[in-house]
């Protein structure tokens, strides 16, 4: 089992940032790929960045790519997302996820364990 807790979210203007942290806890997490997910109310939850367990390759959205970056510390068992330039279309729940079974960090499918999710909203 592994369990994942996000915070950072909140309120910030267009042009603002956020930081958004991902603590993992239970099994190894240092093996396992992890991903950020968001979801905007009346949308499908779409990927926004991956990182592989080695934080050596990292893949992002197009619509995020330059504006976010992604970063992980297994000594701290977390995972980051800093996400500067926001726009009002960045508005969303942010969830991040682990696969236990695999690591093809690119499928949303694969992911098994998520986090609970911390809204972001983006004010124009």
């Amino acid at each position: 089992q592994v369990q994942l807790v996000e915070s950072g979210g909140g309120l910030v203007q267009a042009g603002g940032s956020l930081r958004l942290s991902c603590a993992a806890s239970g099994r190894t997490f240092s093996r396992n790929g992890m991903g950020w997910f968001r979801q905007a109310p009346g949308k499908e939850r779409e990927f926004v960045a991956a990182i592989t367990w080695s934080g050596l390759s990292k893949y992002y959205a197009d619509s995020v790519k330059g504006r976010f970056t992604i970063s992980r510390d297994n000594a701290k068992n977390t995972v980051y997302l800093q996400m500067n330039s926001l726009k009002p279309d960045d508005t969303a729940v942010y969830s991040c996820a682990t696969q236990s079974k695999s690591n093809d960090i690119l499928l949303q499918d694969l992911y098994d364990y998520w986090g609970q999710g911390t809204q972001v909203t983006v004010s124009s």
